[in-house]
């Protein structure tokens, strides 16, 4: 296998990045948004390619008493246990896990903060 070509734009090519064809496999993908009938919008994808979903969701916010503690914790262990995954391959020097690795513990930390609310909420009643 070749390796593809460089992803940076130029003048004879001013896409940032051009579809790989090394081994014959073209990986850039067809939006589907020209096959579906009524679908004006251009076609985003709702989760990236880098991580596991539970760590790439965004996280809507909710009106008060919509969660409980429960489940904001199991949310937040879930993550950690994720995070977990990543520290082996972090330490042997994958850049894409550390980018993983260093989201989810944006993910944790705003989790904290959800379940420090709630706790306080719940001491003052």
């Amino acid at each position: 296998l070749e390796p593809c070509p460089s992803l940076k734009p130029s003048r004879s090519n001013p896409l940032p990045h051009p579809p790989c064809t090394a081994g014959g496999r073209n990986t850039i993908v067809p939006s589907p948004s020209g096959s579906v009938p009524g679908a004006s919008a251009p076609f985003r994808p709702l989760f990236n390619d880098f991580g596991p979903p539970s760590m790439g969701y965004v996280q809507a916010m909710k009106p008060p008493g919509s969660q409980g503690s429960q489940s904001t914790y199991t949310d937040l262990l879930s993550v950690i246990e994720e995070m977990g995954k990543e520290i082996r391959p972090t330490y042997a020097g994958s850049k894409s896990a550390m980018e993983r690795l260093k989201r989810g513990i944006i993910h944790a930390r705003a989790l904290v903060r959800e379940c420090l609310a709630e706790t306080e909420r719940n001491a003052r009643t």
